[in-house]
């Protein structure tokens, strides 16, 4: 549980601090690992692919191998050897793809971080571009319109003609033809000039939004590459636990009969293994049913979640008429865009925040998907901490994000296909997090948007 509320959101810190602060949050994790470079990061990934995992299943020891082993002493200390560096590389492997996992990650985390930044200078330029614009046909129709009165006062029929000659819609011919009205022009200099200027800046600034543009869908290109890098080192982190999960129970077993004189067989350390992965079944076992029960409990308590209930404490899972849910209950503990940036001994967050946090109080709350759609990463996201990304897209461009998911807390992988108010995970405190909870995102062509006001528009309120 979580003790005060205004602690549950996340605070994600700048480049300078965003490791050290994610590191803060999960504390015993090796210091090493965020400073693996991308190269080492290849390397790794690409040496699992390649074929070079730990060990190949051929090169473990069946129990035979081990009773006969210990009928000899020369041949119980070479086979004693082996299991050991077998365990040792087992240990090592998942330490190196884990840490090139979190390193690919963070480079994924800054890549996005960039790609948003720019989107909003983008959307910025464009802005201002617009309303200057707007402020140019606006004056550059009122001087017109001052041009032809005072034309009219004064009998000067030759400069109405010039005036009307041609479709006065362009606001550039209408600027150019008020320039050419000498004797007119006497009475509206003033306004003309704030014509002129507003055109020229609307032009600045509609050319940098170009370029802007230009620079925002690079740094989209990078974020994929990186994202996708990234999932590819999940995987590999995923394939080498798993690996130590089928093999390490075993081989400490086979270790310990083989360093037992006293035994004479190996069936006592058989047996032993055969119970342990029977204790094992029944726990996770255990567990599944617990994880259905709380999900259930989370769909009977949230059933205007999804259809268009307002309440602030409104639960996930109940797929609305749009084909939206809501994607975890409780309150919203922090919005969407600029805030106060947080600061402590590690450093200070960011000043944008670029989702919405949702918190309940508690961890190991459930995740739902908040749309149909393909699972396109599940992994290490930086300061988001374990992080899943969904394309809802069907050519709309739309994707969907959760962060500070728990460890050992995917319901899914890279490449699933999930349905709306689908469990994909539980709430934990990864990354530059303070207390349990979800830090949901929704993304329009690879950046980031406002998720408050786009669930609402597809009638589920974040409250």
């Amino acid at each position: 549980m979580v003790n005060h509320p205004n602690l549950e959101d996340d605070r994600r810190p700048g480049r300078t601090s965003l490791v050290r602060r994610a590191r803060a949050a999960r504390p015993g994790r090796r210091r090493s690992g965020a400073a693996l470079s991308i190269a080492t990061v290849g390397a790794l990934i690409l040496g699992l692919f390649l074929g070079a995992p730990a060990a190949y299943a051929d090169d473990y020891p069946s129990w035979d191998d081990v009773q006969a082993a210990k009928a000899n002493e020369d041949a119980a200390a070479n086979e004693v050897g082996r299991i050991q560096g077998l365990i040792a590389s087992l240990t090592q492997n998942v330490a190196d793809t884990k840490a090139a996992a979190e390193a690919a990650g963070n480079e994924y985390f800054a890549a996005q971080q960039a790609l948003d930044a720019q989107a909003r200078r983008l959307a910025d330029l464009q802005g201002q571009a617009d309303t200057q614009k707007k402020v140019a046909d606006d004056t550059a129709s009122k001087a017109g319109q001052i041009a032809a009165q005072l034309s009219r006062n004064g009998g000067d029929t030759t400069a109405l003609q010039l005036f009307f000659s041609k479709s006065t819609a362009n606001t550039d011919e209408l600027l150019q033809r008020l320039g050419q009205m000498d004797r007119v022009l006497s009475g509206t200099q003033a306004i003309y000039d704030k014509a002129l200027e507003a055109k020229n800046t609307a032009q600045s600034l509609t050319d940098q939004a170009t370029a802007a543009k230009a620079e925002r869908d690079r740094l989209a290109k990078i974020a994929e590459d990186k994202m996708q890098k990234a999932q590819a080192a999940a995987q590999a982190a995923a394939a080498a636990l798993a690996d130590q999960q089928t093999h390490l129970g075993q081989l400490q077993a086979q270790l310990a009969a083989l360093q037992d004189t006293t035994a004479k067989t190996v069936a006592q350390y058989q047996a032993g293994e055969a119970a342990r992965a029977a204790a094992e079944a029944a726990r996770q076992a255990q567990l599944a049913a617990e994880r259905q029960a709380a999900e259930e409990a989370a769909r009977q308590n949230g059933g205007g979640g999804g259809g268009g209930g307002g309440g602030g404490d409104s639960g996930g899972g109940s797929v609305g008429s749009g084909g939206w849910v809501r994607p975890f209950g409780g309150y919203q503990s922090s919005g969407y865009g600029y805030r106060v940036p947080d600061c402590d001994y590690w450093g200070c967050s960011s000043s944008f925040h670029a989702g919405v946090d949702l918190a309940d109080g508690s961890c190991g709350s459930p995740i739902f998907a908040a749309h149909s759609g393909t699972v396109v990463y599940a992994g290490w996201n930086g300061g988001y901490g374990n992080y899943i990304k969904i394309d809802n897209g069907d050519g709309t461009g739309l994707a969907t994000g959760y962060g500070h998911i728990l460890n050992g807390g995917y319901n899914v992988s890279g490449g699933d296909w999930v349905s709306a108010g689908q469990v994909i995970a539980y709430a934990g405190n990864t990354g530059g997090s303070f207390g349990c909870h979800l830090h949901f995102e929704v993304y329009q062509w690879g950046s980031t948007i406002n998720p408050i006001t786009f669930m609402q528009n597809q009638g589920v309120y974040m409250g």
